[in-house]
């Protein structure tokens, strides 16, 4: 297949490209690509995805399904930049059997994610959102919280996200515990982290917090049986990717009061409208690990670069 000149049509699938910083859109308009936006705001469905691609030589992508049938339906199509840095959406098979070049970014998303994620452990461990809620409601009650200093945290996930997070968490001075495919046992030793199969350390976490890739093999990975073995006055976070865990269960858990609270930024199905929705001691945030100022603009500028090299 040949590759496109400068001159072809680019689309940008995320909600919120150049939002930020306008020089990643820049740099695509001044290589000489014309430039195509979603407006839809959200994660598109695979019919929305086809339009958006209609004509398009390369996309820039945020989470949308790119299967065997959307990326067929695009002949266009030469190169898919991932303004992210999973690829659980993409069809890779598929899209080497058309001769698509498919890229992602790497870790300069990392400090963004792993600091919502501490503030989502704060914020569940001090009972923000219950004393902003009664506050606001004329309510002067005062939550009494725990310390994060000297609690447990486990790691599902020891990737650049959660090595980010643990240098987050050392002036609190925690037990670390980790569980990762591939281990680093010198990040580890040096760091003061403790490798356990995910079983042992769900059972010894005061907070677990998932920071694993997504794929079929770990769908569900907390499942009603693995959550039943974290301990009452626990807390879940998930920054990571939907999927990760089963909803159902966590909220039946959460509800039943097995478990003390959850931090979830990702969904199975986004935009999210389920029983999470009416639990107090849940917390709740639309897909916004990426969402600093400084963090986006950096990955979409990477993005960009990675498909202009792609489609060069």
């Amino acid at each position: 297949m040949s590759r496109p000149s400068p001159g072809g049509l680019v689309a940008i699938s995320t909600s919120s490209f150049a939002r930020a910083d306008r020089r990643p859109l820049e740099r695509l308009e001044a290589a000489g690509f014309r430039v195509r936006l979603s407006s839809r705001g959200r994660r598109l469905r695979p019919e929305e995805t086809i339009d958006l691609l209609r004509g398009a030589v390369g996309l820039i992508a945020g989470t949308e399904i790119l299967d065997r049938e959307v990326l067929a339906a695009c002949p266009d199509l030469t190169a898919i930049s991932r303004c992210g840095a999973g690829l659980d959406n993409v069809d890779l098979r598929a899209a080497a059997e058309r001769g698509i070049r498919v890229a992602r970014v790497q870790a300069v998303h990392a400090e963004a994610v792993a600091e919502l994620a501490l503030a989502g452990i704060l914020a569940l461990l001090r009972h923000l959102p219950a004393a902003d809620r009664g506050l606001r409601s004329a309510r002067w009650s005062k939550p009494m919280g725990r310390l994060l200093a000297g609690k447990t945290v486990g790691l599902v996930g020891l990737g650049h996200v959660g090595k980010a997070l643990v240098r987050l968490l050392a002036p609190f001075r925690p037990g670390l515990l980790a569980t990762d495919p591939s281990p680093d046992p010198a990040f580890a030793a040096d760091h003061g982290v403790e490798y356990r199969p995910l079983d042992e350390l769900l059972r010894a976490s005061d907070v677990v917090s998932l920071h694993l890739a997504y794929s079929e093999p770990v769908h569900h990975l907390l499942d009603r049986r693995r959550l039943a073995l974290m301990k009452p006055d626990s807390l879940l976070v998930n920054t990571a990717r939907g999927g990760l865990v089963d909803e159902a269960a966590l909220a039946e858990a959460l509800h039943d009061g097995r478990l003390a609270g959850a931090y979830l930024d990702v969904f199975e199905h986004e935009p999210y409208q389920g029983p999470l929705t009416g639990l107090d001691n849940a917390l709740l945030t639309p897909h916004i690990g990426s969402y600093a100022s400084e963090a986006r603009a950096a990955m979409e500028m990477e993005a960009v670069e990675n498909l202009l090299e792609a489609l060069s």
